[in-house]
């Protein structure tokens, strides 16, 4: 087995330190990564204080890792030593349930795999829970690893295997491009991100923001329209635009009126996890024939297609890089809202 340095949390309210885990030893089919940068996710905070009731402790956090590969399985062939490399919310699959079979590995019905937080047998991870990426070192099956194209900085991509992947998929899925209205309901971690995919992918694209604060990197990360939904007005201005809008945020939002925003055969993705349940008027989705969708990331091949996509179109989060002893500050800062656009850890300081 290897040892890794890493930083864990032991308890909801407790501060992260600085310990020791250990990683399994390199199957025929397994990479080992050093890890040089790790995302910091606003799920990370949710699972890290047991906000959604299932951590098991220690908790060490982290879906989106950056890094280089330092040795492989003796049956690997889609990676070699020196490779820079990724690793996103997934790190196993089933393989065999349609969802898989489809590429779709994210919606396995089987067992998917997180990249922590998970429980799984003492040969797939000692300690019998998957620790993810705020460490110095991850292994990890094959057909998880992604190649991190050269056209981008291993610490603008960390946040693409995660953020970057969730705009993808469903600006993808629901042919966000040219002649298409698409709106981003919130701009931070995940919004910048899907800001920057959907202007690339040829869409007319309008931030939807409580405030017009952010408006000015809006309009540089690509977006043509910017509104404040604290205006009623822009509710009133912006009715039956939309092809497509992706909400990011996890606030508990009026749906019902932002989905009178869609014009005919619109949806309104949902990306953001509040904590109460949506309202939406049976009249509103029957009028214009509106839909009303969830997404979650994408699969393993779809993921790769983003990093191709974003290394071609010059695409990386707007990040801050921090040392790992300043994580407990970041969660504060990312719950203030005060980071722009998304925190990552320099696992050298580990």
């Amino acid at each position: 087995m290897t040892t890794a340095a890493a930083y864990a949390l032991t308890t909801p309210d407790g501060r992260f330190e600085k310990t020791s885990i250990e990683r399994r030893d390199l199957g025929p089919h397994d990479v080992l990564i050093d890890i040089k940068y790790a995302g910091i996710c606003h799920s990370d905070i949710h699972t890290a204080r047991n906000e959604w009731h299932r951590t098991r402790y220690p908790c060490v956090p982290g879906h989106e890792i950056a890094g280089i590969v330092a040795a492989v399985g003796s049956a690997v062939t889609k990676h070699r030593v020196g490779d820079r490399v990724g690793v996103g919310c997934m790190v196993d699959s089933c393989g065999k349930c349609a969802s898989c079979l489809a590429g779709e590995e994210q919606y396995c019905t089987g067992g998917g795999t997180m990249t922590y937080n998970t429980g799984v047998t003492e040969e797939f991870q000692p300690g019998g829970t998957t620790y993810g990426g705020y460490s110095t070192q991850v292994v990890v099956t094959e057909n998880f690893v992604l190649a991190i194209p050269e056209g981008i900085g291993l610490d603008v991509a960390a946040p693409l295997l995660c953020a970057g992947i969730t705009l993808y998929s469903p600006l993808r899925h629901w042919n966000a491009g040219p002649g298409k209205q698409v709106a981003i309901i919130g701009m931070g971690g995940l919004g910048h991100v899907g800001v920057k995919i959907a202007a690339a992918l040829g869409a007319e694209v309008t931030v939807l923001s409580q405030s017009l604060s952010k408006q000015e990197d809006g309009r540089r990360f690509g977006a043509q329209h910017y509104y404040a939904t604290s205006d009623r007005q822009t509710f009133k201005d912006l009715r039956a635009r939309f092809d497509l809008i992706v909400n990011t945020v996890s606030a508990n939002l009026p749906i019902d009126d932002y989905m009178r925003l869609l014009n005919l055969d619109g949806t309104l993705v949902i990306l953001g996890l509040p904590d109460k349940p949506l309202s939406v008027q049976p009249f509103t989705l029957a009028n214009f024939r509106r839909s009303l969708a969830g997404s979650m990331i994408g699969g393993i091949a779809q993921t790769q297609e983003m990093l191709n996509f974003c290394a071609e179109h010059g695409i990386g989060a707007d990040i801050e890089v921090i040392s790992a002893d300043g994580i407990d500050a970041a969660y504060e800062r990312v719950l203030a809202s005060d980071v722009r656009y998304r925190f990552v850890i320099d696992a050298a300081t580990m």
